[in-house]
């Protein structure tokens, strides 16, 4: 057995998968019919992107409100990382009232896609995205549903749990 090798079975599954590519090579890429319509996968990929973010904001807001039940609202730390995404240029994210009597008046919705979201969540959809622009200026806009998961939550609405609360706003870049 070689030296290169006898490193890479070293490194477990790592070298097996290292092995592979190098004994293999790069997998294939996929071949598309000219009367198939080739995926967008910048898109699939902002839309994940999305999808992962909204899961961490939303289980992180979760968490803090069930530890730390006496303390602030969670979702004044949400803010904070809202802000630190959209100063580090990774993404922007703002918490969007649907109710018609936010806690905050900074949470209504101000830009003609989120009157559009709320419109559409009201309407009963969980989910709602446009996407805007073209080329380099392409970005991704999606609105996901916040309800009164908690029965604190509710109780500081003065809703019933599981009543709708907003929307979480997204803006990211399609890359």
């Amino acid at each position: 057995m070689t030296k290169p090798i006898r490193k890479l079975i070293a490194f477990g599954a790592f070298g097996c998968a290292v092995a592979a590519v190098l004994a293999l090579g790069p997998a294939p890429s996929p071949v598309l019919r000219a009367d198939e319509p080739k995926e967008d996968l910048a898109l699939k990929r902002a839309r994940r992107e999305i999808k992962m973010l909204d899961d961490l904001y939303k289980t992180a807001v979760v968490s803090v409100t069930e530890i730390y039940s006496k303390g602030p609202p969670a979702i004044m730390v949400a803010m904070k990382v809202f802000k630190a995404m959209e100063e580090g240029k990774y993404h922007s994210a703002r918490l969007v009232d649907a109710t018609g009597h936010p806690l905050n008046e900074a949470n209504v919705p101000v830009t003609p896609f989120e009157k559009r979201a709320a419109e559409a969540i009201k309407a009963g959809k969980p989910y709602f995205e446009e996407v805007v622009g073209e080329g380099a200026n392409r970005r991704l806009m999606a609105a996901t549903v916040v309800p009164a998961v908690l029965p604190r939550c509710a109780m500081c609405h003065g809703v019933e749990k599981g009543d709708l609360l907003g929307f979480i706003r997204y803006d990211l870049q399609v890359e």
